[in-house]
C-alpha cells in the first residue's frame, strides 16, 4: 500500500495512477497536525489497513497528476541519516555512524530545496533509500530489527559542504535539506530492500545509479545501532546512506528526480537566489581525471578570486 498526503494534507492511498482521499477513514485519530495522523495510522495499521482497503475498493479517486503531493511523514520527531555507508571507492566506510537532521528539513514532492546564503564550497544532494519506523524502538536487536520497519520512501540528503563551522549539523541540518516521498510504501511491497536500484537524475541526466546491495552496514544493523543511542517512534525516518560516486553540485534551477523501485519518483527543484555556479561533474569523473577535492565554484558570491 502506498500512503501519502496531498493538497491541504488530505490523507490518501494510491490506486493505480490515482489517489483516493481516505481522510474520513482516519479522521478519528486525535490530531493537531498531519504528522499525528500518519503516526496514528502507522501505530494502528492492523486496524486501519482493512478500512483503507475497503475505501480504496469503493472509490475511484482522482489523478495523482492533478494534486499537490506533500511529504508523507511531514514532521517526524527524528530524521536520522547513516553516514559513509557504501562501498563506492569514494569514501571509506568506518562502521556504523549517523547524524540527525532537523524535522523542519523535511519537504515533499514538487517542493524546493533552497541552498541559502552560506559560504559552502559546494551544495550536494545524496540519493538514498530511507525506512519509516513502525513502532516504538529502543535497544532493538538485529534479529528483530526488520519487524520495526513500517515502510520505505525516497530520501535526498542535502549538504552544504565546506562551511567555516565544520560538522554535520551546519552542513546537513538545514531547512529544506531532507526531501522525502512521494509516498510511504509499506514494507510488504518491498521484497528485498537490500537489493534495490537507486537512481537520481538532474535536469534529466542520470547522475547516480547504484544498488542498495552495496550498503556496508546493512539495514538490520543500522536499526540496532541507532536504537542503542536513542528511541525511535512511529513515523520517524532512518535514511540509509548513498553511493558517493555520482555526487555533483546542486545549482539554481535544477530539477532533481529520485526513483527507487518500487517507491515512485520524487521530484524537487533547487533554488539559489545568489545564482552561483560550479563545474558540473561527478566525484567519480574528478577521480578518474586525477583531480583532487570538490568541483570548484565558477561564479557568484563566495567564489574564489580569479
Amino acid at each position: 500500500m502506498k500512503l501519502l498526503f496531498f493538497d491541504d494534507y488530505k490523507f490518501g492511498v494510491v490506486k493505480g495512477d490515482n489517489v483516493v482521499d481516505c481522510s474520513d477513514v482516519v479522521d478519528e485519530i486525535p490530531h493537531l497536525e498531519p504528522q499525528h495522523i500518519i503516526k496514528g495510522v502507522i501505530e494502528n495499521f492492523d486496524r486501519y489497513r482493512p478500512l483503507l482497503e475497503a475505501a480504496v475498493a469503493q472509490r475511484d479517486g482522482v489523478p495523482l497528476s492533478g494534486v499537490r503531493i506533500r511529504a508523507p511523514s511531514p514532521k517526524p520527531a527524528r530524521v536520522v541519516c547513516m553516514a559513509v555507508n557504501y562501498n563506492d571507492g569514494m569514501a571509506t566506510p568506518r562502521g556504523a555512524d549517523s547524524f540527525l537532521k532537523a524535522p523542519d528539513a523535511v519537504i515533499g514532492d514538487g517542493d524546493t530545496m533552497v541552498l541559502g546564503d552560506v559560504p559552502a564550497s559546494v551544495f550536494e544532494g545524496e540519493a538514498e533509500l530511507a525506512l519509516v519506523i513502525g513502532k516504538r524502538a529502543r535497544n532493538v536487536s538485529r534479529a528483530d530489527a526488520m519487524s520495526y520497519i513500517f515502510g520505505y520512501t525516497n530520501f535526498i540528503d542535502g549538504s552544504a559542504r565546506g562551511l567555516p563551522v565544520a560538522g554535520f549539523y551546519s552542513m546537513k541540518s538545514r531547512a529544506t535539506y531532507a526531501p522525502i516521498g512521494p509516498f510511504i510504501v509499506t514494507a510488504d511491497e518491498v521484497k528485498d530492500p537490500n537489493n534495490l536500484r537507486v537512481r537520481l537524475w538532474n535536469n534529466e541526466e542520470l547522475m547516480q545509479d547504484y544498488s542498495t546491495a552495496d550498503m556496508a552496514v546493512k539495514i538490520d544493523e543500522c536499526i540496532e545501532f541507532v536504537t542503542k543511542a536513542h528511541e525511535m517512534e512511529a513515523g520517524d525516518i532512518l535514511a540509509l546512506g548513498t553511493n558517493h560516486s555520482g555526487l555533483h553540485p546542486f545549482q539554481d534551477g535544477h530539477l532533481v528526480e529520485l526513483e527507487t523501485e518500487p517507491l515512485g519518483r520524487l521530484h524537487i527543484r533547487v533554488q539559489d537566489d545568489l545564482k552561483r555556479t560550479w563545474v558540473r561533474e561527478t566525484r567519480l569523473q574528478r577521480k578518474e581525471r586525477g583531480d583532487q577535492g570538490l568541483p570548484p565554484q565558477l561564479s557568484g558570491k563566495y567564489a574564489p578570486p580569479a
